[in-house]
């Protein structure tokens, strides 16, 4: 059976315009992809194309990332309520959620307050509390030279900055998060509030989220990088403990960025849960 192709689609949440990308499969469940800080919805193209004979799905453009609207509150709250008004808007009553580091947090809360919206649920390398040091790489990628002479040297610049990633995964997900501008130049999509540090990503407080935590009730798969500096083995575990049906899994020879670095071992680690 030929399946449609992805569909590039725009909804007006919360006084926002949203960009989301839809792989349609009409009578198949509904699967919601969140992305990671600096990431879109592209970012899932691979894996999407992998799970769009199983699923009617959709990856979202969190508010200040891809072709979705920039804003003034990039709270996990606000997130996580941009998540509810797409669901709303797209009648999705119940779902199977999946996000990766922040999109990952934002699925874990979302899932935590509104149980009855989640069917299952998948954390990509992302807890209550983050590793002092895949913070702070994190935080040095973001303020690192950010104009580009031409989308080479963007893709080239982002090799360099990960040699794990999946060389054509690198390439995606750079050549769909880069803008045109005004002189000829290329930069990234995403807020350049993130890049100057005047409007950051906000965690939650670690303690509240552990509270949080305990109130999923959805089936959930926990997945972590073997090499992760984001995600501390301890606190995975914890996490493993406190979700109250929760398996975890580690993906071998992947960092943070799992669907990136090894998107073979992604989808293998992730689709039998999916497919329950």
């Amino acid at each position: 059976m030929t399946l449609p192709p992805p569909l590039d689609q725009y909804a007006l949440l919360r006084g926002l315009r949203f960009h989301y990308r839809e792989w349609p499969n009409p009578g198949r469940p509904p699967l919601v992809l969140l992305h990671g800080f600096t990431g879109h919805a592209r970012s899932w193209d691979t894996f999407a194309a992998a799970m769009q004979p199983q699923f009617h799905l959709y990856a979202l453009d969190q508010r200040g990332h891809g072709e979705s609207a920039w804003a003034d509150d990039y709270t996990a709250d606000a997130m996580v309520e941009d998540l509810r008004a797409f669901a709303q808007a797209l009648r999705l009553e119940r779902f199977a959620l999946l996000g990766l580091s922040m999109g990952g947090r934002n699925a874990y809360l979302f899932a935590a307050r509104y149980p009855g919206a989640v069917e299952r649920l998948v954390i990509v390398d992302i807890g209550p509390e983050v590793h002092a040091a895949g913070a702070a790489r994190i935080q040095s990628g973001v303020r690192a030279p950010d104009i580009f002479a031409s989308p080479e040297e963007a893709v080239e610049r982002a090799l360099r900055a990960n040699p794990n990633a999946d060389p054509a995964e690198a390439r995606r997900r750079t050549l769909n998060n880069l803008l045109l501008l005004e002189d000829g130049t290329w930069t990234f999509r995403y807020d350049r509030a993130f890049r100057d540090g005047t409007r950051p990503i906000s965690r939650p407080d670690p303690e509240a989220s552990w509270r949080e935590l305990a109130k999923i009730a959805a089936p959930t798969l926990l997945v972590r990088g073997e090499r992760s500096d984001v995600l501390a083995p301890e606190v995975a575990a914890r996490m493993a403990a406190t979700i109250p049906d929760c398996r975890l899994v580690e993906v071998p020879g992947a960092g943070h960025s799992i669907p990136l670095e090894r998107p073979q071992g992604f989808l293998e680690a992730v689709r039998p849960f999916l497919l329950g």
